[in-house]
């Protein structure tokens, strides 16, 4: 097989409970297999800081090759790796089903599973990636928490930063008093049985960040779907477990997928599509989970039926036609496409929507913004991050318009400091931060 392959790319089942696996020695001859491939082709240069690492390691070498760098040095690349799965999806010519079979991501997952079975992951890491619980204890005390997590809080965030590792200029998401769950069960919105959608049924899994942090997304989603005939239930089983997949916890990552899905297989078996709310979410649900456990059938069933939000409403509009009454956003929009929506093959399903608003003047970026989840707060980070974004920031600088939105809330803040960086006056853009969000506003909800 010659230079990449026409086929599309295939990943394989992760065997995270084979004991090779987890093999020192094994790992390090892939690792090797695999960056003397890299090297040899330094496409991903710009993608992320993992590859000019690599390249730079190399470069610095006594050889200019892989043979004398050290194998300690491979630590840095990996820690780097946010998982945005980009160099899979776009840039990789030497993916699954070619000879050369390469899956940096999951590699990298490889490595993390061996760091997180020699108790390498922090304790800090290990329970700040623990969402559900900080969700709810956040939510239980919203006043305290946000105030001691603003980044204006010259007396707290010190200390975070001391404590946790979490960057001082690293802006948190706030923890709201009441859930998505609890404001879903207070009441649904009323379905406009004379849209063309009627009949449609959905099951809205809330996500860790729409539940905790930013119920809007949900209110706004379920609304949209109603308007359009669509009847909603919102649950929130438990976190996919992607901060702990990201950090080699795998079992931490069957667990959530199990029980995630043996509670919404009784939804699909009512009738019900399942909308994932946010798409680093509808990744774990779709993609990664059934290579974790490829012999859990519910899983397979799950993974089949799940659609993200902006996805979803796409499918409306093209099979049924969606409800008539929305009016122009003033001002323009600027839509960031995130990796993990990027990473499902789907298309730019957020972009798709929002050019669904009438005349709302769009612009579209489609690059990572840097912030890597949990990742890009970290203070050995946060910088990085801010500077792979920096191109995004520039973009959205240059667009000047009036809302900027991204698929991930927590990418679209992270651009928000990457204006203040440039010197932009961020106080200007709507708080609005989901594309579901601006397409409730255009219909007036």
């Amino acid at each position: 097989m010659g230079e990449g392959s026409l086929e599309a790319p295939e990943r394989r089942p992760i065997p995270w409970r084979d004991a090779a696996y987890y093999d020192a020695e094994d790992l390090d001859a892939e690792l090797r297999r695999v960056f003397d491939i890299c090297h040899g082709c330094r496409r991903c240069f710009n993608l992320c800081d993992s590859f000019p690492r690599l390249f730079d390691v190399i470069d610095g070498s006594e050889t200019g090759e892989l043979d004398s760098v050290p194998s300690a040095a491979f630590k840095a690349v990996a820690d780097a790796c946010t998982l945005c799965d980009m160099c899979f999806m776009t840039k990789c010519p030497y993916v699954p089903p070619h000879e050369f079979d390469l899956d940096f991501p999951h590699l990298m997952v490889r490595y993390r599973a061996l760091e997180a079975r020699q108790g390498k992951i922090g304790v800090a890491v290990r329970q700040l990636t623990k969402t559900d619980r900080n969700g709810r204890l956040g939510c239980a005390v919203p006043g305290p928490v946000n105030w001691a997590s603003k980044r204006s809080n010259a007396l707290t965030r010190p200390v975070l930063e001391g404590v946790a590792g979490v960057h001082r200029d690293a802006e948190l998401p706030c923890y709201h008093s009441r859930t998505l769950v609890a404001r879903a069960a207070a009441g649904a919105p009323a379905v406009n049985r004379e849209a063309p959608a009627f009949g449609r049924k959905a099951v809205i899994y809330a996500t860790c960040f729409a539940n905790y942090n930013s119920p809007d997304i949900g209110l706004a989603g379920r609304a949209v779907l109603a308007h359009n005939g669509v009847e909603t239930e919102v649950v929130h089983p438990a976190c996919c477990a992607m901060p702990q997949f990201e950090n080699g916890d795998l079992a931490a990552a069957a667990a959530a997928a199990a029980r995630v899905a043996a509670e919404l297989v009784g939804w699909i078996d009512k009738g019900y599509d399942v909308v994932s709310l946010v798409p680093s979410c509808s990744l774990m649900l779709k993609f990664e989970w059934p290579l974790i456990v490829p012999d859990n059938a519910d899983v397979g069933r799950l993974g089949g039926a799940t659609r993200d939000i902006a996805e979803y409403v796409v499918d409306i509009a093209r099979n049924e036609g969606l409800a008539d009454g929305m009016s122009a956003l003033d001002g323009g929009v600027t839509v960031h496409i995130a990796c993990h929506a990027r990473a499902q093959n789907m298309g730019r399903k957020a972009a798709e929507m929002l050019r669904l608003l009438p005349d709302t003047k769009l612009t579209v970026i489609e690059r990572c913004s840097g912030h890597g989840g949990s990742w890009g707060v970290m203070k050995d980070n946060f910088e990085v991050a801010l500077k792979v974004g920096r191109p995004v920031a520039k973009s959205a600088a240059e667009a000047g318009n009036a809302y900027l939105v991204s698929e991930c809330p927590l990418a679209r803040q992270h651009m928000v400091q990457g204006l203040e960086r440039l010197g932009e006056d961020t106080g200007r853009l709507h708080h609005a931060v989901h594309p579901v969000e601006l397409m409730a506003r255009a219909y007036g909800l």
